[in-house]
């Protein structure tokens, strides 16, 4: 799909061009029933720390992240932001109000520079409902969010700040091919305070315990853990 993009406040961008095979939502699915998408999908520029979509907004689109990186947030009731999940190439948003035609549950902020194709209600259903394996894709990744919604409670409900801080980060890690234990696109202080409800400060100073005492190491944008016992032992007692 080809066709003229346009920044969040209007402006032209380059053309842009999709490649079905790299969003796994339509990886696989037969060429016919994507034809019409070409028709549809709009493609935007979203500056950085711009909202792509915001609280409470009538969900029109179902949207896929393109290039860039942004970050779903909602805020508490006293008006704090808290930072739920990061959205990568690839990825799409804005299912639930297209199914239930509810306004939107949650904000999405640009972290970066970010190029994001929106598709409209109406051929977003089509999709959706007459295209069984992307039916199948988006209620697995429902169920997955469920799971992973009751833990990311879990983690607010630690009292102690800097333990939230650990108990997210653990969240964070894979382990790469070789054994080696890392948190590959290390967030930043500041999306890592609001995920948690903490301070910036807070962060950087629970994220530096962890590198004097050897069990993080820093290498560019990722977190190589050297001692993945430690930091679960940091979740429970703390590093006092």
């Amino acid at each position: 799909m080809s066709g003229s993009s346009k920044s969040v406040d209007g402006s032209h961008q380059r053309s842009a061009f999709l490649d079905y095979s790299k969003i796994p939502l339509l990886a696989g699915v037969a060429p016919e029933d994507l034809l019409f998408l070409g028709e549809h999908l709009k493609c935007v520029k979203i500056k950085k720390n711009k909202p792509v979509i915001e609280v409470g907004n009538a969900g029109e689109h179902l949207m896929f992240l393109i290039s860039g990186r942004l970050q779903v947030v909602d805020c508490t009731e006293d008006g704090r932001q808290v930072g739920l999940s990061f959205l990568d190439p690839g990825d799409y948003f804005g299912e639930l109000s297209i199914i239930d035609e509810l306004p939107r549950s949650a904000s999405v902020m640009a972290c970066e520079d970010s190029y994001v194709a929106m598709l409209p209600r109406d051929p977003a259903l089509k999709l959706i409902y007459q295209t069984p394996l992307v039916s199948e894709r988006i209620m697995r990744r429902l169920a997955s969010h469920l799971r992973n919604s009751s833990k990311y409670r879990s983690i607010l409900s630690i009292p102690n700040a800097s333990q939230r801080v650990f108990a997210l980060l653990s969240r964070f890690t894979v382990v790469a091919p070789g054994g080696l234990v890392l948190i590959e696109k290390m967030p930043t202080q500041h999306e890592i305070a609001i995920m948690v409800n903490t301070s910036r400060e807070t962060v950087s100073r629970s994220i530096q315990t962890l590198i004097i005492r050897g069990v993080v190491q820093k290498d560019l944008r990722r977190l190589i853990v050297r001692r993945p016992d430690e930091l679960q032992r940091a979740v429970v007692h703390g590093t006092e």
